[in-house]
């Protein structure tokens, strides 16, 4: 299941040598955070948190 970007918000937050990256669903409020190198690139960052959010709903659904 890939998420529409239109139905997920991105939020990045740089702290020092780490940036956490949280997805939000806007149907449900239902987010999911990683944290990550920022040296792996904005688009891989937000592919795995998207990807975790993915997985939290599925998991939700059970």
């Amino acid at each position: 299941m890939t998420m529409p970007k239109s139905d997920v918000i991105i939020e990045f937050i740089r702290r020092g040598n780490y940036v956490k990256v949280t997805a939000i669903d806007t149907a449900s409020g239902i987010e999911a955070s990683i944290v990550g190198d920022p040296g792996a690139g904005k688009e891989t960052l937000e592919r795995i948190a998207v990807q975790k959010l993915e997985w939290v709903l599925k998991k939700q659904e059970q």
